[in-house]
């Protein structure tokens, strides 16, 4: 008798789970992995930089899974609207929720809800053609950008924001992003954080890139460095990031070269506008046992689009008890209840690279193989009899490679892809199919 597993959500944390699956059991599982949309690997096609397809290429691993006999994906399918979880606990001996984690943290401040002020979440999906924000058009008709946060994700957005089309020209970067951005009379990205360049959380790899831009330059205010050597407790990575802050704070600025820059030690407090954002006021800080505090010293920065990268959340689902201080599923080491499990993002919260789940994954799987018995449910016969009962357009992995084709099919000249932003143009496709 064969084990049957649902997994909801097809992003990194789903795929390293069922690989962890297909280890435990071999060909005594079956796995259906379910996504709202029709295409698979979540983050990996929407929240990773169009620029760095290296990272995308783990979609290659995700996608030998299939190979496995017991494994299918089960797009344009969504948890809480087409199916409910009772009927998927009822149909499945293990239910693994691996939604990610999709919404913006929002910044808590006065302001916020001016025109101009976005989330991460809502505008790199943008310009990586996620069909739930196609329809964005973010105003980019002003010569300076707020990027608030200082992670990676900040530093995607600056640098998608700056770099040249020939720069993008091999990038998957959606065709109505690109002819938005290269047309914006940007000039300066200023990325603001909190504490300062020993507390940073860029990884050096990214934060090094930006030294080699074409026609922009990083630059940082070599008054906010910390003293020579200060770095030296840090881990060589740390090390290295702090490194390449001082080389840009050691550069001369070149009028005629966009700008990112570097702003440390400053805390928003609020978005300045009359319906449109036109600056952002903030409070100096300083560090005190670790923790930025305010010095009730307050600067104001000009700028027409605020992009707020502080963090996410993972989105409620009907009937999956949420925690709303965290964010995530409220769950007991990935356990919510009998047979309904979740890991990634939805379990632990926004922390980690791709890379991190897959220990997340496997550590799961095994959780489920001393956990969960094979029980006689129907599982994946189920699942096919309440979706065609419901006559829901299902787009399987044979519809996903189809549409996957046909953006390759469409792509300008140098480009892996160019990606469908509307829900009906995949379905049509994948249909055909």
């Amino acid at each position: 008798m064969a084990l049957n597993v649902a997994i909801v959500g097809s992003g990194p944390a789903g795929y390293y789970t069922a690989e962890g699956l297909i280890k435990q059991f071999g060909n005594t599982v079956c796995i259906d992995i379910i996504d709202r949309l029709p295409t698979p690997f979540g983050l990996i096609r929407a929240g990773v930089a169009p620029d760095h397809q290296s990272i995308k290429a783990v979609a290659r691993r995700f996608e030998e899974q299939h190979g496995h006999p017991g494994v299918r994906f089960i797009g344009n399918v969504e948890l809480g609207r087409d199916i409910a979880v009772a009927d998927l606990t009822g149909f499945y001996d293990a239910v693994v929720i691996a939604t990610g984690a999709p919404r913006d943290r929002p910044l808590g401040i006065e302001g916020e809800g001016q025109k101009g002020v976005l989330g991460a979440a809502q505008f790199v999906a943008w310009y990586n053609a996620h069909p739930d924000y196609a329809w964005l058009e973010p105003d980019l008709d002003t010569a300076c950008v707020a990027v608030i946060g200082n992670g990676n994700v900040a530093i995607d957005v600056a640098r998608v924001l700056v770099k040249s089309p020939d720069e993008m020209a091999s990038s998957d970067l959606a065709r109505h992003a690109a002819a938005r951005i290269h047309a914006s009379p940007i000039r300066t990205v200023n990325v603001f954080g909190r504490r300062g360049p020993l507390e940073v959380s860029f990884t050096p790899k990214e934060l090094g890139e930006l030294g080699h831009l074409q026609q922009a330059q990083a630059l940082a205010d070599p008054a906010q460095m910390p003293p020579e050597g200060a770095e030296d407790a840090l881990d060589p990575g740390q090390r290295k990031v702090v490194g390449h802050i001082r080389g840009f704070a050691a550069a001369s600025a070149q009028p005629d070269r966009r700008s990112i820059r570097f702003h440390f030690f400053a805390r928003p407090v609020q978005i300045l506008g009359d319906g449109q954002v036109r600056g952002v006021r903030f409070e100096r800080t300083r560090i005190e046992d670790g923790k930025a505090v305010g010095t009730g010293a307050f600067f104001d920065m000009p700028c027409g689009l605020v992009v707020g990268c502080i963090g996410y959340r993972t989105a409620p689902i009907p009937g999956v008890p949420y925690d709303e201080r965290l964010g995530r599923f409220a769950n007991d080491e990935g356990r919510i209840s009998d047979g309904l499990y979740c890991v990634g993002w939805a379990r632990r919260g926004p922390t980690g690279t791709i890379g991190t789940n897959r220990p997340d994954g496997f550590w799961m799987a095994e959780r489920i193989a001393k956990e969960v018995m094979p029980s006689g449910k129907r599982g994946p016969a189920g699942l096919d009899e309440r979706l065609r009962a419901s006559h829901l357009p299902v787009v399987t992995f044979e519809g996903w490679k189809a549409i996957e084709a046909a953006e390759a099919a469409r792509a300008r000249p140098g480009a892996p892809r160019e990606k469908f932003a509307q829900v009906e143009d995949m379905l049509g496709v994948a249909q055909d199919r």
